[in-house]
């Protein structure tokens, strides 16, 4: 396969630390002919990345296309077939997080890996935790992560508390704080923004703009596009397991990229859509979720794709978690389909057409070392029994229609769903809502660390369902997302509704959205936004 190089091989092409000393192995991070292959699935096909230190090196493609295998050889997690990987003119030795760690390198994973039941603290300073007479020393270990946490700008996470309570986009900042505490030579992102506000998000760039002024080597994963143009000197992007494009990120517009990245054009990321309907499918009066989320107001009308907006952490998951019985409502009225909602459990939200699909697909969508077949059907199996007994043949059957309706892989039907990319694994969660044909589909950052192709796919099989009849309540970090998919986003602020935005009246835009977030704070009389 043809590579196109538009920046060729010389040194200081890019932008900003991209132009100090002259480019070398002894100034590079070097893979070559790269090969690994899980029985007789190829991932990786020869290959070949330099990252030069002091710059940021964006890694872009599909999933499925090898990046995080090649991040795992890379972090000596996966031993390689063939080909080697040089840090500073030295080879390092195949196979072993520690020896590589010991080389420099630090990788922060898009699936986290932080101890859950260890504070904040705890998991900065694992296994260099402060001893006195041989035993943890309590309070000096608390001091050095809070210098740490301090060092980093990220002081606002508490060292004493414990990560299991921590959400999601925590946890995320937490890997990183702890990845640059290491003060490695090659730092690796791992979709480390897929999770994140704005403003986390930026924290985390600008981190690893200056990891690369301090002569780090920052090797970037993201599918936002925007991001590379931001930050990163120079680009590869892998398909099938090959390196198919090499360059500079103003050398090439995005269509260019995420062509190569697919191997085909996207006609269109966010499909036409159907109109809604009048009838309400859901609806909040008053809603309050303990002291931290209401009064709340929103109703989401049949084949209508409802948005909830604002910066992140205002209440957006609480509403979705009460709405699916995994939290409980403490006050007001929630109707589904004019019926009293307040679901004691999920299986209750679920009786009553409730369909959530959680933020975190790993621990708390998937059954990770069962079938792709067993968890798409998991929320279903009482409609497949027959005479007391699971209809094996029926499961199957709907499975692979379900399969081929989401674009999973039939082939894979059997194969444990953690060996899946993420974007496949986020569409077998969908697949599993499908299965239960909804009344009400509840979607918590369902694109989050997924590539431009699968995004695709996800909103065309979630406009159909819409189109269908079933109400849509989304959520996404991305306001872009919000801005093209919904036909109307409620935009939150401290557990509270304090606008809503319609598509059809052009109220609705990134700006709007970013605005109403920004400017709109609870007054001294309390007063909400107009009921929708």
């Amino acid at each position: 396969m043809t590579i196109i190089d538009g920046a060729g091989t010389g040194a200081g092409a890019g932008r900003g630390p991209a132009a100090g000393p002259a480019a070398g192995p002894a100034r590079e991070l070097v893979v070559t002919g790269l090969e690994k292959a899980y029985g007789r699935n190829q991932v990786l096909r020869g290959v070949d990345l330099t990252a030069r230190f002091g710059t940021v090196h964006a890694l872009l493609g599909e999933n499925g296309a090898g990046k995080s295998t090649l991040i795992k050889i890379l972090g000596g997690v996966t031993r390689q077939d063939a080909g080697t990987v040089s840090l500073g003119g030295r080879k390092l030795p195949p196979g072993g997080v520690t020896a590589a760690q010991r080389a420099g390198v630090r990788v922060v994973f898009q699936e986290l890996s932080s101890i859950a039941n260890l504070s904040v603290a705890e998991n900065l300073l694992y296994r260099a935790e402060p001893h006195r007479a041989g035993v943890v020393a309590g309070r000096r270990l608390q001091r050095r992560a809070a210098e740490l946490l301090a060092r980093f700008g990220m002081d606002r996470l508490d060292p004493g508390r414990r990560v299991a309570d921590l959400d999601l986009a925590e946890r995320q900042l937490l890997e990183v704080v702890k990845a640059l505490a290491a003060e490695p030579r090659v730092l690796v992102l791992d979709e480390a923004t897929s999770a994140l506000s704005s403003a986390d998000s930026s924290w985390v760039l600008d981190q690893g703009r200056q990891a690369a002024a301090r002569g780090c080597a920052v090797l970037l994963i993201t599918h936002r596009l925007g991001e590379v143009r931001d930050v990163a000197d120079r680009l590869t992007v892998l398909r099938s397991g090959t390196t198919v494009l090499v360059g500079r990120p103003d050398e090439f517009d995005d269509d260019t990229m995420i062509t190569e990245m697919l191997g085909r054009r996207v006609e269109r990321l966010f499909p036409p859509r159907t109109p809604p309907g009048e009838d309400v499918v859901v609806a909040v009066r008053g809603g309050r979720v303990g002291e931290r989320l209401g009064p709340l107001d929103l109703e989401v009308r049949a084949g209508e794709i409802a948005g909830l907006g604002g910066l992140q952490g205002q209440g957006q998951r609480e509403v979705l978690r009460a709405l699916a019985g995994a939290t409980r409502w403490t006050g007001g009225e929630v109707t589904v389909r004019g019926r009293e909602h307040h679901p004691a459990t999920p299986a209750e939200a679920i009786r009553a057409g409730i369909t959530y699909v959680p933020e975190d697909r790993q621990r708390e969508g998937l059954l990770l070392t069962r079938s792709v077949l067993v968890n798409s059907s998991l929320s279903s199996l009482f409609s497949l029994v027959r005479r007391g007994l699971l209809d094996r043949r029926r499961e199957a059957q709907r499975s692979r229609a379900v399969a081929g309706d989401t674009g999973l892989p039939e082939g894979r039907l059997h194969a444990p769903v953690s060996m899946l990319s993420g974007g496949n694994q986020q569409k077998v969660v969908l697949a599993r809502a499908l299965y239960r044909e909804p009344t009400v589909l509840l979607l918590h950052d369902c694109t989050r660390g997924v590539d431009v192709g699968t995004k695709a796919d996800i909103f065309a099989l979630v406009a159909g369902l819409a189109a269908k009849g079933t109400g849509v309540v989304f959520y996404s970090s991305d306001l872009s997302e919000l801005a093209h998919f919904c036909d109307r986003v409620y935009v939150m602020a401290e557990g509270r509704v304090r606008g809503r935005l319609d598509a059809a009246g052009g109220e609705l835009s990134e700006e709007s959205i970013l605005r109403l977030a920004l400017t709109h704070r609870a007054d001294d009389t309390g007063e909400e936004a107009p009921a929708p």
